[in-house]
Protein backbone atom coordinates (compact mmCIF):
# COMPACT_ATOMS: atom_id res chain seq x y z
CA UNK A 1 0.00 0.00 0.00
CA UNK A 2 1.52 3.28 -1.04
CA UNK A 3 1.89 6.61 0.89
CA UNK A 4 -0.32 8.48 -1.03
CA UNK A 5 -3.54 5.79 -0.19
CA UNK A 6 -2.96 5.46 3.24
CA UNK A 7 -5.45 8.03 5.02
CA UNK A 8 -5.14 8.88 9.08
CA UNK A 9 -7.45 9.89 11.24
CA UNK A 10 -6.21 11.92 14.25
CA UNK A 11 -8.17 13.34 17.10
CA UNK A 12 -7.79 14.02 21.23
CA UNK A 13 -9.80 15.03 24.09
CA UNK A 14 -7.44 18.12 24.66
CA UNK A 15 -9.34 20.38 21.92
CA UNK A 16 -8.28 20.83 18.67
CA UNK A 17 -5.42 23.77 19.23
CA UNK A 18 -3.69 21.16 21.53
CA UNK A 19 0.03 21.54 20.49
CA UNK A 20 -0.08 17.67 21.25
CA UNK A 21 -2.35 16.94 18.34
CA UNK A 22 -0.89 18.91 15.84
CA UNK A 23 2.95 17.52 16.58
CA UNK A 24 1.09 13.83 16.42
CA UNK A 25 -0.38 14.82 13.17
CA UNK A 26 2.61 16.12 11.77
CA UNK A 27 4.60 13.01 12.41
CA UNK A 28 2.08 10.54 11.01
CA UNK A 29 2.22 12.84 7.83
CA UNK A 30 5.22 10.54 6.75
CA UNK A 31 3.20 7.85 6.36
CA UNK A 32 0.03 9.11 4.91
CA UNK A 33 -2.37 11.59 4.29
CA UNK A 34 -3.74 13.17 7.79
CA UNK A 35 -6.78 14.45 8.73
CA UNK A 36 -7.47 16.04 12.16
CA UNK A 37 -10.68 15.83 13.47
CA UNK A 38 -10.94 17.31 17.58
CA UNK A 39 -13.10 18.95 19.99
CA UNK A 40 -13.38 22.39 19.75
CA UNK A 41 -12.41 22.69 23.26
CA UNK A 42 -11.25 20.95 26.46
CA UNK A 43 -13.04 17.84 26.64
CA UNK A 44 -11.23 16.01 29.09
CA UNK A 45 -12.95 12.92 31.08
CA UNK A 46 -15.38 12.45 28.53
CA UNK A 47 -15.33 8.93 28.54
CA UNK A 48 -17.31 7.56 25.55
CA UNK A 49 -19.70 10.01 25.17
CA UNK A 50 -22.47 10.41 22.20
CA UNK A 51 -24.11 13.51 21.73
CA UNK A 52 -28.08 12.74 21.04
CA UNK A 53 -29.81 15.66 21.80
CA UNK A 54 -28.26 18.71 20.28
CA UNK A 55 -26.67 19.25 16.56
CA UNK A 56 -23.19 19.41 16.07
CA UNK A 57 -20.78 22.46 14.46
CA UNK A 58 -18.22 21.53 12.43
CA UNK A 59 -15.49 24.18 11.01
CA UNK A 60 -13.03 23.04 8.67
CA UNK A 61 -9.92 25.64 10.55
CA UNK A 62 -7.56 24.78 7.55
CA UNK A 63 -6.83 21.78 5.19
CA UNK A 64 -7.75 18.78 6.07
CA UNK A 65 -8.08 19.85 10.31
CA UNK A 66 -11.73 20.66 11.47
CA UNK A 67 -13.19 21.85 14.53
CA UNK A 68 -16.55 19.93 15.95
CA UNK A 69 -18.69 21.10 18.77
CA UNK A 70 -18.35 17.80 20.44
CA UNK A 71 -17.06 14.56 21.72
CA UNK A 72 -13.61 12.99 21.08
CA UNK A 73 -16.81 9.82 19.98
CA UNK A 74 -18.57 12.39 17.97
CA UNK A 75 -14.95 13.74 16.21
CA UNK A 76 -14.57 9.92 15.00
CA UNK A 77 -17.72 9.30 13.35
CA UNK A 78 -18.46 12.85 11.76
CA UNK A 79 -14.35 12.09 10.53
CA UNK A 80 -15.22 9.45 8.75
CA UNK A 81 -17.88 11.18 6.86
CA UNK A 82 -15.80 14.10 6.62
CA UNK A 83 -13.05 11.75 5.02
CA UNK A 84 -16.02 10.12 2.69
CA UNK A 85 -15.02 6.28 3.62
CA UNK A 86 -13.08 4.69 6.75
CA UNK A 87 -9.56 5.53 7.44
CA UNK A 88 -6.90 2.77 7.58
CA UNK A 89 -5.81 4.01 10.86
CA UNK A 90 -7.13 6.04 13.47
CA UNK A 91 -4.91 7.44 16.19
CA UNK A 92 -6.28 9.60 19.53
CA UNK A 93 -3.30 12.19 20.80
CA UNK A 94 -1.24 13.22 22.35
CA UNK A 95 -2.94 13.73 25.58
CA UNK A 96 -1.27 15.89 28.03
CA UNK A 97 -1.36 13.44 31.18
CA UNK A 98 -1.07 9.89 31.29
CA UNK A 99 -4.21 7.35 30.59
CA UNK A 100 -3.63 4.37 33.24
CA UNK A 101 -5.59 1.40 34.52
CA UNK A 102 -8.89 2.23 35.28
CA UNK A 103 -8.78 5.94 34.42
CA UNK A 104 -8.99 4.56 30.57
CA UNK A 105 -12.90 3.80 31.14
CA UNK A 106 -13.32 7.78 31.70
CA UNK A 107 -10.37 9.10 28.91
CA UNK A 108 -11.58 10.69 25.91
CA UNK A 109 -8.73 10.17 24.22
CA UNK A 110 -9.23 5.94 24.48
CA UNK A 111 -12.82 6.20 24.10
CA UNK A 112 -11.89 7.57 20.44
CA UNK A 113 -9.87 5.17 20.05
CA UNK A 114 -12.26 2.65 21.00
CA UNK A 115 -14.73 4.40 18.23
CA UNK A 116 -12.58 3.80 15.99
CA UNK A 117 -11.96 0.31 16.58
CA UNK A 118 -15.84 -0.02 17.01
CA UNK A 119 -16.39 0.85 13.34
CA UNK A 120 -14.15 -1.59 12.17
CA UNK A 121 -10.67 0.61 11.88
CA UNK A 122 -7.56 0.18 13.82
CA UNK A 123 -6.82 2.51 16.29
CA UNK A 124 -4.43 3.09 19.24
CA UNK A 125 -4.46 5.95 22.03
CA UNK A 126 -1.27 7.73 23.19
CA UNK A 127 -0.83 9.81 26.25
CA UNK A 128 2.63 11.78 27.80
CA UNK A 129 2.84 11.25 31.21
CA UNK A 130 3.61 13.51 33.51
CA UNK A 131 2.89 17.62 33.60
CA UNK A 132 4.76 20.47 32.82
CA UNK A 133 6.87 21.16 29.57
CA UNK A 134 6.04 18.15 27.94
CA UNK A 135 8.29 16.36 25.54
CA UNK A 136 5.90 15.88 22.65
CA UNK A 137 8.18 15.02 19.69
CA UNK A 138 9.26 11.54 21.95
CA UNK A 139 5.46 10.49 21.85
CA UNK A 140 4.93 11.57 18.17
CA UNK A 141 7.85 9.44 16.98
CA UNK A 142 7.13 6.41 18.62
CA UNK A 143 3.49 6.80 17.36
CA UNK A 144 4.69 7.27 13.93
CA UNK A 145 6.43 3.57 14.72
CA UNK A 146 3.62 2.26 16.10
CA UNK A 147 1.09 3.56 13.21
CA UNK A 148 4.06 1.95 10.73
CA UNK A 149 3.72 -1.16 12.19
CA UNK A 150 -0.05 -1.07 12.84
CA UNK A 151 -0.52 -0.53 8.80
CA UNK A 152 1.84 -3.15 8.39
CA UNK A 153 0.66 -5.74 10.62
CA UNK A 154 -2.96 -4.56 11.73
CA UNK A 155 -4.46 -5.16 14.64
CA UNK A 156 -7.03 -8.20 16.10
CA UNK A 157 -10.62 -7.66 15.75
CA UNK A 158 -12.02 -5.60 18.67
CA UNK A 159 -9.06 -4.69 19.78
CA UNK A 160 -7.24 -1.22 20.65
CA UNK A 161 -3.76 -0.30 21.92
CA UNK A 162 -3.62 2.12 24.71
CA UNK A 163 0.55 3.47 25.00
CA UNK A 164 1.87 5.95 27.54
CA UNK A 165 5.14 7.36 27.28
CA UNK A 166 7.13 8.77 29.51
CA UNK A 167 7.36 13.24 29.86
CA UNK A 168 11.11 12.39 29.07
CA UNK A 169 13.69 12.83 26.06
CA UNK A 170 14.16 10.20 23.73
CA UNK A 171 17.45 9.87 24.61
CA UNK A 172 16.44 8.49 28.31
CA UNK A 173 13.09 6.62 27.56
CA UNK A 174 13.78 2.87 29.04
CA UNK A 175 12.56 1.14 26.42
CA UNK A 176 9.08 -0.27 25.90
CA UNK A 177 6.95 -2.89 27.59
CA UNK A 178 3.53 -4.73 26.70
CA UNK A 179 1.77 -4.35 29.64
CA UNK A 180 -2.02 -5.04 30.92
CA UNK A 181 -3.92 -2.40 33.02
CA UNK A 182 -2.96 -1.50 36.89
CA UNK A 183 -5.04 -0.34 39.31
CA UNK A 184 -5.26 3.13 40.70
CA UNK A 185 -6.86 4.61 43.94
CA UNK A 186 -8.40 7.74 45.53
CA UNK A 187 -8.32 9.57 48.15
CA UNK A 188 -10.15 12.32 49.05
CA UNK A 189 -12.05 12.10 45.90
CA UNK A 190 -14.77 14.77 46.36
CA UNK A 191 -13.49 18.36 47.28
CA UNK A 192 -16.43 20.28 49.58
CA UNK A 193 -15.05 23.86 49.51
CA UNK A 194 -17.70 27.32 50.26
CA UNK A 195 -18.81 29.88 47.75
CA UNK A 196 -18.64 33.60 48.99
CA UNK A 197 -21.87 33.23 49.58
CA UNK A 198 -21.69 30.82 51.97
CA UNK A 199 -23.60 27.73 49.97
CA UNK A 200 -21.64 24.61 49.42
CA UNK A 201 -20.20 23.75 46.37
CA UNK A 202 -17.41 20.42 45.29
CA UNK A 203 -15.19 19.60 43.12
CA UNK A 204 -14.31 15.56 41.84
CA UNK A 205 -10.62 16.10 42.36
CA UNK A 206 -8.60 13.89 44.72
CA UNK A 207 -5.14 12.47 45.49
CA UNK A 208 -3.77 9.69 43.26
CA UNK A 209 -2.75 6.61 45.73
CA UNK A 210 -1.34 3.93 43.73
CA UNK A 211 -0.90 0.03 44.28
CA UNK A 212 -0.41 -3.19 42.22
CA UNK A 213 -1.44 -6.18 42.78
CA UNK A 214 0.32 -7.63 40.10
CA UNK A 215 3.02 -7.33 37.91
CA UNK A 216 3.71 -5.87 34.56
CA UNK A 217 1.59 -3.11 34.42
CA UNK A 218 1.42 0.05 32.99
CA UNK A 219 2.42 1.79 36.16
CA UNK A 220 5.41 -0.02 36.48
CA UNK A 221 6.21 0.66 32.95
CA UNK A 222 6.53 4.35 33.47
CA UNK A 223 8.01 4.51 36.59
CA UNK A 224 10.59 2.39 35.12
CA UNK A 225 11.28 4.87 32.10
CA UNK A 226 9.18 2.52 29.65
CA UNK A 227 6.83 3.33 26.83
CA UNK A 228 3.54 1.22 28.12
CA UNK A 229 1.43 0.09 25.19
CA UNK A 230 -1.68 -2.48 26.73
CA UNK A 231 -3.76 -3.71 24.08
CA UNK A 232 -7.56 -3.17 25.42
CA UNK A 233 -10.44 -5.41 24.14
CA UNK A 234 -13.77 -3.91 23.39
CA UNK A 235 -15.92 -6.95 24.80
CA UNK A 236 -15.97 -6.49 28.29
CA UNK A 237 -17.65 -9.84 28.89
CA UNK A 238 -16.02 -12.24 32.04
CA UNK A 239 -16.52 -15.55 30.60
CA UNK A 240 -14.78 -16.78 33.56
CA UNK A 241 -17.59 -15.87 35.43
CA UNK A 242 -20.32 -16.31 32.97
CA UNK A 243 -19.65 -20.10 33.51
CA UNK A 244 -19.51 -19.68 37.04
CA UNK A 245 -23.40 -18.64 37.27
CA UNK A 246 -24.66 -20.20 34.64
CA UNK A 247 -26.72 -22.05 37.39
CA UNK A 248 -28.32 -18.96 38.37
CA UNK A 249 -30.75 -19.08 34.92
CA UNK A 250 -33.17 -21.47 36.37
CA UNK A 251 -33.02 -19.38 40.00
CA UNK A 252 -33.78 -16.16 38.26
Amino acid sequence: MGKKSIKILVSNDDGVHSKGLHVLAAALKALGEVYVVAPDRERNAAGHALTLHKPLRVEQLEERVYSISGTPTDCINLGVRIMKGKPHLVVAGINKGENLGDDVTYSGTVSASMEGTLLGIPSFAISLAGEGDYHFDTAAQFAKRLAAQILKQGLPKDTLLNVNVPNLSKEKIQGVKLTCLGKRAYEDVIVEKVDPRGKKYYWIAGNRIIFEGRSNTDFQALQAGKISVTPLKLDLTDYETLDQIKSWESLL
